[in-house]
């Protein structure tokens, strides 16, 4: 058997030849060159080699370091990746990944109503791009957003992009800010699959009703219009309270207020007519009311009662999901989209002067008025610092959560801190985003302060003529102490 040799560059008969497996398990043959007595080498098998049981292939171990981080948006990745420094490398999935066919109803209504999912032609390459990451990533950590959507989400990466789940861990935080990040880095947890069926759950009935639903609104109304789970019931109760006004037949009142003054006073005051003879007055016309007021211009009155008290109006609770977009609405005329748009900048990040992008607000989708202990001393502080003592209430206010249903884990939509005033960052946001974290941020502080107290006064009159008895009521309240008013 000949191999060639590299001492004598050319080929030699091979001296006590030997039959073996190199490291991969292929084939070879070694032995010694017979002119200069130099090693050969020999691959390929031969009748020396039946028999023989060549070694197992090694195991290929991939070489993986860092530590890969996936977040929902591109502006949260920047200020998530600045936080947490080298070592990691943040990706944003924009959304969802993943979602049920558009073309046919992708659910398996006899099969347990199994969904059927496919990954949007738009969001392929970042299902690829975050796969290809995954793969050599030494740890993965899933940090969409801290609702059942972004739970979903998270689950919907992993069977997308096949990321392994021994490697894989959930983070959670509900605000953008140094402190939260590293904390919820320091508490991973595994994906909760109670709060990934609730989603599909809800994605389901959506699809169940809209694909049913939709296509006779389009026959029967106007195209592309849509149905769904919400939508359809929410229109339904619009439907039914605008009948009941249509259907209201307006029924005419009359109510009597009398100018008073008193003797020996210049000021006046006006009263309302309450009882007449011990009876509420029924003032259902003008041809009504005309005799009365002229008998209770000759009346002789009186002042009869005057009771004073003391009434208490506490703040109201830190803003909700719905309660913001309420305010938002009523105080500054944004309309729902307009104001979860706003919270959304607020929440993912915004450059205010502190070296870099930083959370302005926790996270705004929340039936919460929940507030942790540590922002609740930090407001007791700020108010403190800035009103007084007095303006504390003695204990930190609790503030209990309307929604039977609400996830009592999250918090209130507030500012990620009670210090950073709002003419602070006036400078460094848009107008519109300004109002918004103002609004939020006078809601906070004032949830936390001590109720407003006022002085109330409650005076009665009695006016009498020769044929009947009027009574009538007039009330007024002072400030006596502004409170959360301040």
């Amino acid at each position: 058997m000949e191999a060639y040799c590299m001492k004598c560059k050319t080929k030699r008969e091979m001296k006590d030849p030997i039959a073996s497996f190199n490291a991969k398990g292929s084939p070879v043959t070694i032995g010694v060159c017979t002119v200069c007595g130099t090693k050969l080498y020999r691959m390929g098998r031969t009748e020396a080699h039946a028999g023989l049981i060549p070694p197992e292939k090694p195991v290929k171990v991939e070489k993986r370091e860092g530590k890969l981080v996936v977040v929902e948006s591109p502006a949260k990745a920047k200020t998530v990746g600045r936080y947490l420094g080298k070592g990691y490398t943040v990706r944003a999935s924009v959304g969802h990944v993943r979602d049920l066919l558009k073309s046919q109803l992708s659910v398996d209504v006899e099969n347990n109503f199994t969904p059927k999912y496919r990954v949007p032609n738009e969001k392929k390459d970042v299902v690829k791009d975050i796969k290809k990451l995954a793969l050599k990533a030494d740890e993965i950590f899933l940090a969409t957003d801290p609702d059942r959507e972004g739970e979903a989400i998270s689950w919907h990466l992993m069977e997308a992009a096949q990321i392994d789940p021994e490697r894989t861990r959930r983070v959670v935080f509900h605000e953008i800010t140094e402190s939260a990040v590293k904390e919820a880095f320091s508490h991973p947890r595994q994906i909760n699959m109670d709060l990934v069926d609730a989603q599909q759950a809800r994605r389901i009935l959506d699809r169940l009703v809209g694909y049913s639903i939709s296509p006779i609104l389009w026959e029967k109304v106007r195209g592309r219009l849509s149905a769904g789970r919400v939508q359809s019931v929410a229109l339904r109760l619009i439907v039914d309270r605008e009948r009941e006004i249509e259907a209201f037949v307006p029924v005419e009142y009359w109510s009597i207020h009398a100018e008073l003054q008193p003797d020996g006073s210049k000021s006046t005051f006006t009263a309302k007519l309450a009882k007449m003879d011990g009876a509420d007055p029924e003032l259902s016309n003008e041809e009504t009311v005309k005799p009365i007021l002229i008998d209770m211009e000759t009346a002789a009155y009186a002042v009869t009662k005057v009771k004073r008290s003391e009434r208490r109006r506490k703040p109201l609770a830190p803003f909700t999901t719905s309660t913001l977009q309420q305010e938002a609405s009523r105080k500054l005329g944004y309309t729902a989209k307009r104001t979860m748009a706003l919270a959304q900048g607020l929440y993912e990040g915004q450059d205010v002067g502190s070296g870099g992008t930083t959370g302005l607000i926790t996270y705004m989708r929340t039936d919460s008025t929940n507030v942790s202990v540590q922002w609740q001393e930090e407001a007791r502080q700020y108010i403190k610092n800035k009103y007084g003592a007095d303006f504390l209430p003695a204990e930190a206010p609790h503030y209990k959560t309307r929604s039977a249903n609400a996830q009592e884990a999250h918090e209130a939509v507030r500012p990620t801190s009670a210090m950073r005033e709002p003419e602070q960052v006036k400078d460094y946001l848009e107008p519109a985003m300004f109002k918004l974290y103002r609004l939020i941020w006078q809601r906070f502080v004032a949830s936390q302060m001590e109720a407003a107290v006022y002085d109330t006064l409650q005076v009665e009159v009695t006016g009498r003529t020769n044929e009947h008895e009027y009574l009538l009521r007039v009330s007024g309240s002072t400030v006596k102490f502004a409170g959360f008013l301040v």
